[in-house]
């Protein structure tokens, strides 16, 4: 895992319809970067519709949400449109970007990325880390953060 309070690694990676998404045209706005290993596998199906169905709650946190894998926009396509997913998944199928979150392996030849997430702030500074033993829950574990962060 990254450390906390150090910028998150910048990247642009291609969404579900093929546009890059690229952190820094995110800057002002909080971002839950999270990883999952494989588009429509049981996990990470859970996880991704427990997020879907608390997206309201994340809006209103001015957090913008955002999944990545190592599957091709293809696969990442079907699985948001199979789900109804209301936020963008992106494709790193070369798992650079994987690499510098550490979600790729310590050398970047995982075969499926870590069920790992990261909170980035408004300033893209890594504010909070998640190894995600719980998909089903993860969606209500990130939500709290944010409203703890909030009432600060």
């Amino acid at each position: 895992m990254l450390p906390l309070d150090v910028p998150a690694p910048n990247f642009a990676l291609p969404n579900q319809d093929g546009r890059l998404v690229g952190l820094s045209s995110l800057q002002g706005s909080r971002v839950l970067l999270y990883w999952y290993p494989r588009a429509d596998t049981p996990g990470c199906t859970v996880q991704a519709i427990g997020l879907r169905d608390q997206l309201e709650s994340f809006d209103e946190l001015g957090c913008r949400v955002l999944g990545a894998s190592f599957d091709d926009v293809d696969a990442i396509a079907q699985f948001r449109d199979k789900h109804q997913l209301g936020f963008d998944l992106l494709s790193d199928p070369d798992r650079l970007v994987g690499l510098a979150y550490e979600a790729a392996g310590p050398d970047g030849d995982a075969r499926s990325a870590a069920r790992i997430a990261y909170l980035i702030d408004e300033n893209g500074v890594i504010c909070a880390a998640y190894d995600v033993d719980d998909p089903e829950f993860f969606a209500e574990l990130v939500l709290d953060d944010l409203e703890s962060r909030s009432e600060r």
